[in-house]
Formats: C-alpha cells, structure tokens, sequence
C-alpha cells in the first residue's frame, strides 16, 4: 500500500529523516581523503538498538606503553545493548563450534558486530573466505599463507642492486678469478645488458625499478594522507609508522602481482578497515601477523569490485559508470520523484557523488567506527558485496530525500559530498528493506 508521491508506507515515517551536521564542501576531488574527525555523532533521535562503538586509538596519547597492544572496550562499561550482548554471545559460542556454520555467521554479523570480545578480526576472515570453516584446519592455513605473503615481500620488496647481488653470489667468482690469475688484472662481476641500470629492455630489472618508483611514490602519498585523525595511522609514534609501513608493503605488493591494475588512487582507502581491525585482534600472534592476512583478505574485497579500478573498463558493463546507473535505476525504481527530482529537475549527476561512495565501499562517508558497522553487513551478504553497497547507497539518498526535494543543484551536490550524519543501524534497515520487490 502507498502513499501518496508513489512513496512506499515505511518510507513516510519521519524516522527516515535526518537531520543536516554542517560541514565544509572539501571532497570535490575524486579520492580526497574526508579531513574530519572521527568522532562519532549523536544518534537521530528515533529508537533502535544503538550503533556498535568501537575503541579508539585517537583518544589514547600515542606515548602510552601499551600502545603496540591496543585494548578493546573495559567489560565494565554498559557499551552494549542486550541486543547486542546477545549478539556477542552467539558469535562466540558459533566461533567456538569444531566446525563454523558460514550461515550462521553471515546471519549474526550483518545486524553488526559487537566488537567487545575482539572477534570481528576472525569473523572477517571467516566471511572473505580466508579462514575455513573447519577450526582444526585454521593453524595450518594461516601458517601457509602467511609464509607466502613473506616469500612475495622477499621477492617483490628487493631492490635491483640487491638483486645483482645475489646474482652475482649465487654464481661465484671462481672462473674470473682462475681466468684473471696471472693476467695482474683484477676479478670483476660481469653486468649483463638487463642488470645495467641504463639498460631500456622490457626484461631489464632496472628498468621496471624506475617504472615501480612511480607507483610507489604515489602509494606512499596516499598511505601519509591514510585516516590523518586516527592516531592508528597517522603521527610520530613508532607503532603508527610501522602500521604505515605494513599498508605500504601490501600496495605494494599488491600492484607487482596484479600488472592490469597496479596501484589506483584509494585504494588505501580500502585497505585502511582491513588492516585496522585485524591489528588490533587481540590474539597477539594474529595481531603480529595483521599484514598479511590484510593482503589476502584485501585481494578478496577487490575481487568483488576489481573492474571499478580499472580505467579501460569504465564504459564497458562491468566498469564504474555502468554500477552508478544501476544505483540510478535502483533509486528510481523504489523512489521515482526522487529520482526525477535529482537527474532530471536539478541535474545531479549521480557520477559527482556515487563515484567516491562505491569506489571507496563508502570508507569516507561516515565516521571510522560506523564504517566498520556498514562493512559488518557488505561482507557478510551472501548475495555479495557489491549489491549490497548498491542498497546501502541507495537507502543514503532515501534518508535525505525531504531535503533533497527541497534543494536546487548547489545545495543538493554539497549535501551529497559532504553526507550528513545518519543512525547506521537505521540506514542499514532502509537497504534491507529494498531487497523487497520496488514499489508499484
């Protein structure tokens, strides 16, 4: 049954209004990182189980002791819901069972996951698939993977020089020396024509040296601009450099084995909530070994969006242009004078605002905390990650469309980039909701 406007009953209740936070229109470029601080703001009014909160090293001094161990929330303290605490206890006693029901999880983890126990760095990894389900095989599969990643960083993170090096040690010197002995000339390493750091050749290490320079000066960039207000990534601490360090390590590994992609600006972005939850796992070996379950688990998320960081693909059916029209005909399927009033009265194109919002996995649109809530449900959809971004993007729109309605293009596009604070929990509803069949 609708109301009027073509408007679906549960859409006309004012508790999908939100009201506006004013905030400087400073995210016009493509990738730039949002400079706000993390903090996050007040709920809406309406009631609903509370977004899930989350410890946060910012308001901790980056001089504490204890600060390469990061703590979870004191048990003390009424974080949680009963809802939640529940929740909690589901998760646990599931993760604890010989072998973990994939179903399960997925059920218990899109409402959020209550992070108090410190176990949504293992439910990730049971939803990106690089932990089984089987919990007798899980030290052997993580040893594995973790001795590869090394191996990559021991073939992919050396330096020609070095590499000439070993070369050079691995073949020895004794036919120069026996053929120089008598001569009075010195041994000398032969340099062949691709270890010469002239040399041009496609095959030349030197040469794809100087073309990797490019990519990880860029790659170092955008790893120093990584979340400037959390204290995790950014300052002089030596636990927040070797956290940069680990992000720059997996990018760039990453970009050596993936030639068709390399590194894309934002990536960082991406792999910034990886990372961040699965050093702070509470398991001190786990924690150690953050960079590379973040590398595989990171290769994992990209699968599902790879095309999108791929400039030869934006026009084709897989690129970004063609998912941003699928949000656009999501939204006018579910909120058609919506629609009408963004594209075709005030000519929004939805390319200014959506290109960042799912390139991105809507990293920048939200404080950190209600980021790795929205992630709790893209991961844990078994439809996949990249529809549900798409509900959740569209559920955005929906939540403003009183104000919407009401603005002209300046006001409708600084509203978009810079999106108002909202309540996760209810945001997350609304997507759920247009699983439903659209409205007539």
């Amino acid at each position: 049954m609708l109301k009027k406007k073509g408007v679906p009953d549960w859409l006309n209740s004012s508790l999908w209004s939100s009201n506006p936070a004013p905030q400087e229109d400073q995210r016009l470029l493509r990738h730039t990182p949002k400079p706000e601080t993390l903090a996050p703001p007040e709920p809406s009014p309406p009631p609903s189980p509370p977004p899930q909160t989350l410890p946060k090293q910012e308001e901790r001094p980056t001089t504490e002791p204890d600060e390469d161990h990061p703590t979870v929330h004191d048990p003390k303290l009424p974080a949680f819901s009963v809802e939640e605490i529940s929740r909690q206890a589901q998760l646990l006693a599931e993760l604890s069972s010989k072998v973990v029901s994939l179903t399960e999880v997925r059920r218990l983890a899109s409402q959020g996951i209550p992070d108090g126990a410190g176990i949504r760095s293992t439910v990730w990894k049971i939803l990106l698939g690089y932990l089984p389900a089987d919990r007798g095989l899980w030290a052997t599969e993580l040893a594995k993977k973790r001795a590869q990643y090394a191996l990559f960083k021991e073939e992919l993170l050396v330096n020609p020089s070095e590499i000439a090096r070993r070369l050079d040690k691995s073949i020895g010197n004794g036919n120069e020396v026996a053929n120089c002995e008598g001569s009075g000339m010195l041994p000398r390493s032969e340099i062949t024509h691709g270890e010469h750091p002239l040399s041009l050749g496609k095959t030349s290490v030197w040469n794809q040296f100087f073309q990797d320079s490019e990519i990880i000066e860029q790659i170092d960039r955008d790893v120093m601009r990584t979340h400037p207000d959390l204290h995790f990534f950014s300052g002089d601490s030596s636990f927040a450099k070797s956290n940069q360090e680990a992000l720059r390590h997996i990018l760039i590994v990453f970009a050596k084995l993936n030639p068709g992609i390399r590194y894309v600006q934002g990536m960082n972005e991406v792999l910034a909530p990886l990372f961040y939850v699965f050093r702070n796992d509470p398991d001190e070996e786990n924690a150690a070994s953050a960079e590379a379950d973040t590398f595989f688990c990171f290769v994992e998320v990209l699968s599902g969006f790879r095309d999108h960081f791929c400039q030869q693909l934006d026009n084709s059916v897989v690129g970004i242009r063609s998912t941003i029209t699928r949000l656009s005909q999501l939204l006018k399927e579910h909120d058609e004078e919506l629609w009408r009033h963004l594209e075709v009265t005030t000519k929004v194109n939805p390319q200014f605002y959506a290109f960042r919002w799912i390139t991105l996995l809507l990293t920048q649109e939200f404080n950190f905390a209600d980021s790795l809530h929205i992630w709790d449900t893209l991961l844990s959809d078994p439809e996949g990650p990249q529809e549900t971004l798409l509900r959740i993007c569209c559920a955005m729109l929906i939540l403003i469309r009183r104000r919407l309605l009401a603005g002209d293009f300046t006001s409708n596009l600084k509203l978009l980039q810079n999106y108002p604070s909202a309540n996760i929990s209810h945001l997350l509803y609304v997507a759920d909701k247009l699983r439903a069949r659209p409205a007539a």
